[in-house]
């Protein structure tokens, strides 16, 4: 149970990380990827459960959810979404835990790179370590699974599975 000297005793710790990757596509191509139903495209294993939608693809303020690999669900809130500007921010919460995901796009002629940022806050002990480990795994190679995965749809309009 979080009590009151809990809260005192513990100081939540933020960390962050950022990649951009190179992608073979257009803006117009690439940026919707980067929407909950979209990333269906590319993803293996991304299957989120719309919470709330005004029938869109991706919008403002859309809540989804998703779960993890054992089983803990994650609620994610579209908390800005600015397609002129090719940018999407997502809020994600678990248990003692918050995350941010920004993607921004630029375009580069026929290419388009994509900036993507992590920014995991641990609200717990446990929160923290398992934020550690997240964005340590995740960015291990600098985001360039999602680079290869992404320009494979791109390439071939099929997913880019782990055996292949």
């Amino acid at each position: 149970m979080i009590t009151s000297e809990t809260l005192t005793e513990f100081k939540a710790v933020r960390i962050r990380k950022s990649a951009t990757i190179s992608l073979n596509g257009t803006l117009e191509e690439v940026f919707p990827l980067f929407g909950p139903v979209r990333e269906k495209d590319w993803t293996p294993g991304w299957d989120p459960k719309i919470l709330f939608s005004e029938n869109a693809l991706v919008e403002e303020h859309m809540i989804f959810q998703t779960t993890a690999h054992l089983g803990e669900k994650y609620l994610w809130i579209v908390s800005r979404f600015e397609p002129d500007e090719h940018l999407v921010e997502y809020t994600v919460s678990a248990t003692g835990r918050v995350w941010f995901i920004r993607v921004a796009c630029t375009a580069a002629g026929a290419k388009t790179y994509a900036t993507i940022s992590y920014t995991y806050t641990g609200l717990t002990e446990e929160g923290s370590r398992r934020n550690s480990e997240a964005l340590a795994k995740m960015y291990a190679h600098d985001l360039e699974d999602w680079e290869e995965a992404i320009n494979y749809y791109l390439n071939t309009g099929k997913q880019l599975l782990s055996n292949q």
